[in-house]
């Protein structure tokens, strides 16, 4: 009687280590695509050399491939960033520290602004046309977001040039201290952001609201911080890159600290104060990874004239406005994210 514990016990083991059921390949095929369907697919629009927050975000963009299906990256030029191809450029080199450089699209857009290139329009040769174009053609026959974190100028080129570009795609946008004036990317080109604000293109307004605790502006990072928890972490780059104020760098944790050192170098900023810069254009990406770190309201959309925003009550096109940002669940998904990193597909 006393090898019957025994005897059950080895069963309870045999079966304990029985193998699991093998899935078939037809199975396997069916969960890849449906796990490839569920992801979120978009164009990134940026003025990659701005600051230094494009670049966070684009980074958080192409190491969240479980999230993500990018189908390119577009550039605009903006006051600072020594033109349309040092945006270029410093989008490229990110796209390296994350082994994706020339494994997804890359295309200049527009340098110029809104009402210089519209006026004489010529469809067939206009400034931003490459990248443009490529927003057209990308949105005819899939559901693709346009998530854009600078001017507007790509977007509105887009609709000028094919008016249903407004029925297949919807608009991401950062920017605007709305409801009150300024804001960068909303300045750089306001005819723009108001003959979007006036198309039916389903729109989107990821605040800014600088210095309010209800914009992305609250998302912000110390110096510290980021030398803290991004030395060395990232992807190690198959090919080193020199960034934008020299020096060499193999992950995107390194020219993260290499970046927060420079941007207060170049801002001048008095002895006294913080040393902190706000993520802006990466929680534009994040929001739409987890929709609960943020708020939402729709409202009629306002109009822009003579800096002043105007409400427009009776307006049918409603927009949607985030704002009241989760900065602590927000920036610790960012550090995960640059950690363990899930690469985006590239182009086949």
């Amino acid at each position: 009687m006393k090898s019957l514990p025994l005897l059950l016990i080895s069963l309870i083991v045999l079966s304990s280590c029985k193998e699991t059921p093998k899935r078939s390949s037809k199975e396997v095929l069916e969960k890849t695509v449906e796990n490839e369907r569920s992801k979120i697919k978009l164009i990134f629009d940026t003025d990659a050399n701005n600051e230094l927050d494009d670049q966070h975000a684009l980074a958080y963009l192409l190491l969240n491939g479980d999230v993500f299906d990018v189908k390119g990256i577009t550039v605009n030029a903006t006051v600072n960033g020594k033109g349309i191809q040092g945006h270029y450029d410093e989008a490229e080199r990110v796209m390296q520290l994350c082994n994706l450089k020339d494994s997804l699209p890359l295309l200049n857009g527009a340098e110029g602004n809104f009402a210089g290139i519209s006026k004489n329009f010529n469809p067939d040769a206009y400034d931003g046309k490459d990248g443009v174009d490529f927003m057209l053609n990308e949105t005819k026959e899939d559901s693709v977001i346009i998530v854009a974190v600078g001017k507007l100028t790509n977007i509105a080129l887009a609709l000028k040039k094919d008016p249903s570009f407004a029925e297949r795609t919807r608009i991401v946008w950062l920017g605007s201290n709305y409801p009150e004036p300024g804001e960068y990317n909303q300045d750089n080109d306001t005819i723009a952001m108001n003959y979007v604000l006036n198309s039916k293109i389903p729109f989107e307004m990821v605040t800014v609201r600088y210095g309010k605790p209800s914009g992305t502006d609250a998302v912000a990072v110390t110096q510290d911080e980021i030398a803290h928890k991004m030395t060395g972490i990232g992807p190690k780059a198959t090919e080193p890159i020199t960034g934008r104020h020299g020096g060499t760098f193999e992950t995107f944790g390194d020219y993260s600290v290499n970046l927060f050192t420079h941007i207060f170098d170049e801002a001048h900023i008095q002895a006294n104060e913080t040393k902190s810069r706000p993520l802006f254009d990466m929680v534009a990406l994040a929001i739409l990874k987890n929709p609960d770190w943020a708020e939402t309201q729709t409202i009629p959309a306002p109009i822009l004239i003579d800096n002043s925003w105007v409400e427009r009550p009776n307006n049918t096109r409603q927009m949607l406005l985030w704002e009241n940002f989760d900065r602590e669940n927000i920036l610790n998904d960012f550090y995960e994210t640059i950690e363990f990193p899930n690469y985006v597909k590239g182009s086949d």
